[in-house]
Formats: structure tokens, C-alpha cells, sequence
């Protein structure tokens, strides 16, 4: 480990050279009052990545190489390996930072004697525009809340840990796909303490290339090994996993992008299991294309609800540096 260097971003990507080269490369670059590198994983691209990458000769800039594609946990994984901050701060490819983001979230964590952090998320279009806030589970009572719910909002975009302890924990769990992130935020909350900065930090970008909405992975069944792996912990701490919301966040995804067979899946999913009759009704009406009533529709397109915690600090104008932000791409030809 370097001493002098504080945080290492990690960034996978695969195939998204327009998001990476347009987001979250110009934002981990532009970090300020921060020592930091940046070790982008390119998990097995045809698009040119790698080579764009090297092109760039940007010493703060490494990049880590797989032939074939191993899967994002992997790839996450590969990038700790590879860190030498006393910090890892992890970042997708398409989501956008404040420039202050890991000088405030370090800061905050070393005040507070907490081993990882986070920040205020608010999502965001791709041409920029706030679309809402997310609510920040409050630290005191994160392992509770991360047991019963998927609640760090934009979690591999927002959280920084210290290097020594997500080593520790040995990363993201690889027999997860999509949910490998909740399952780490879970053991990291067992583990150590943490600290969240109030203040809006990062960017999550809301768009058709979604890893939720555009891998033909059941999530579902993740949602299971999720459930089996810390069905011990929430025992003993008498939580109950709220597999309702989850489902009801899946199928709001994928309601937004007018992928209506696949919300109808997840609300009989949700209804057989739950014994939720209402879900089953909406099951029925999104397969087979029903006109769903319009009060309906208004509900459930609205951004799904979160428990209580700390208050993102939104201002009534967006974010000065999110206001600064280029949105158009940076090679049209890309």
C-alpha cells in the first residue's frame, strides 16, 4: 500500500465506453483535495475500451484487463486486489460524482472513527435533470435496516471502505450477480461502524442500459441466497426480511421502461409468496395488457418509498456541480 495515496477508485465496465468516458471517468478524475489513482476493471469489452483506456496516458489512471467476461463481482474484486489507497471507493461506469465527494465522505469517516461511508444520492436523467432524492438509511441503525431491506441507496457508486477491511470480509461474494453489493453492505455493517455526509454526492443515472432492466438474470432467486446466507444474523437480531419492497422496487424498474411482462412476473412472484392478492391483480393486468386504472399507475411509477433515516440535504436548485456537468457524449462516433 502507498502511504501517501489516499483512496483508490474502482470502476468496472464492460461494453459502456460512451457512459464510462462521458461519467464516471471525468468524475473520479476530477476528485479534488484527495490523493487518488483510478483502476478501471474492463470486464472482457469488443468495444474498444481497453485500447481507448490506454490511449489516454493518464498516470493516475490503471487498468485492469479481462479477456472474457467474469461477472461484475469479479471484476469489483479484481480492482481491490489491485488498490493501494487506504481507501477503495467504488464507482459504476455510468453514475456521476460531486467534485468534493471523497475529500467529504474520508473526512466524515475519520471524524467518526467508521470503517466505510456514504454519501446523499439523488437520481438523475441522462441528460441530467434530478429526477428525486433517496433516503439515507440512518448509520446507527444500518446493519437492522440492511437486513431487512436493500437500503444504501447507489451503493457502488456511493461508498468508500477502508482498504484493510473490505480485504477482510474478501470483497463481494462471486456466486452473487446482481444483489453482490447489498450482500457486502450487510457483512461491512456487521464488521464496522459507518458514516453517512448528508449532502448530495453522487449522481445515479436512470437510463434504458440498467443492468436490472437489460441482464436476462432472475434477481429474484438472488434475493433468496440473499435471504439464506444472513437468515442466522436476522434471527438472532429479530429482523424480518421485507421481501415485499424488494419486489415492489424490481417491478417499479421495470415498469419504467414499459417492460410490463416482466413487472407482471414479479408481482406473481411477489403475490404467491406473500399471499399479497392485490399484487396478483396487477400480475394479471400488466400480462395481459389491461387498461390498469390510472390512480394505479400514478402510485406505483412514483419513486419507491424508503424506510426513515438521514435527510439528503436537496437545495431547490440541482447541485451546482451537477448543474456543470457536460451531458452530451464525448465521441459521437463512440
Amino acid at each position: 500500500m502507498n502511504q501517501d495515496l489516499e483512496v483508490t477508485v474502482v470502476i468496472p465496465t464492460r461494453d459502456r465506453w460512451r457512459l464510462l468516458a462521458r461519467n464516471a471517468l471525468p468524475s473520479a478524475l476530477g476528485q479534488e483535495a484527495v490523493a487518488c489513482e483510478v483502476v478501471v476493471v474492463d470486464d472482457g469489452s469488443r468495444d474498444g475500451t481497453h485500447a481507448r483506456l490506454t490511449e489516454l496516458a493518464e498516470p493516475r489512471l490503471r487498468v485492469v484487463r479481462h479477456e472474457r467476461s467474469l461477472g461484475v463481482a469479479r471484476a469489483r474484486n479484481a480492482g481491490i486486489a489491485a488498490a493501494r489507497g487506504e481507501w477503495v471507493a467504488f464507482l459504476d461506469d455510468d453514475d456521476v460524482w460531486a467534485p468534493h465527494k471523497l475529500r467529504r465522505q474520508i473526512d466524515t469517516a475519520r471524524e467518526a472513527s467508521a470503517g466505510f461511508a456514504y454519501g446523499g444520492v439523488v437520481s438523475v436523467s441522462e441528460e441530467g435533470v434530478v429526477n428525486y432524492p433517496f433516503v439515507l438509511p440512518d448509520p446507527d441503525a444500518l446493519l437492522d435496516e440492511l437486513l431487512a431491506r436493500s437500503s444504501l441507496p447507489a451503493g457502488c457508486s456511493n461508498v468508500i471502505v477502508r482498504a484493510d477491511l473490505v480485504r477482510r470480509l474478501a470483497g463481494f461474494d462471486e456466486r452473487l450477480f446482481q444483489l453482490a453489493d447489498w450482500d457486502l453492505w450487510i457483512r461491512l455493517a456487521h464488521e464496522s461502524h459507518a458514516a453517512a455526509c448528508p449532502d448530495v454526492l453522487v449522481g445515479y443515472l436512470e437510463h434504458a442500459e440498467n443492468m436490472l432492466l437489460t441482464h436476462e438474470h432472475d434477481v429474484t432467486t438472488e434475493l433468496e441466497q440473499i435471504e439464506a446466507k444472513h437468515a442466522a444474523l436476522r434471527h438472532a437480531r429479530g429482523v424480518d426480511l421485507d421481501g415485499v419492497t424488494f419486489l415492489h422496487w424490481v417491478a417499479w424498474g421495470y415498469l419504467r421502461q414499459g417492460r410490463r411482462l416482466r413487472a407482471a412476473r414479479v408481482y406473481l412472484r411477489c403475490g404467491l409468496k406473500h399471499r399479497r392478492v392485490h399484487d396478483l391483480g396487477l400480475a394479471v393486468a400488466f400480462a395481459l395488457r389491461s387498461i390498469v386504472p390510472i390512480g394505479w399507475l400514478r402510485r406505483l411509477l412514483r419513486r419507491p418509498g424508503g424506510a426513515s433515516g438521514v435527510e439528503t440535504r436537496i437545495p431547490a436548485d440541482p447541485p451546482a456541480w451537477l448543474a456543470e456537468l457536460r451531458w452530451q457524449d464525448p465521441d459521437p462516433s463512440a
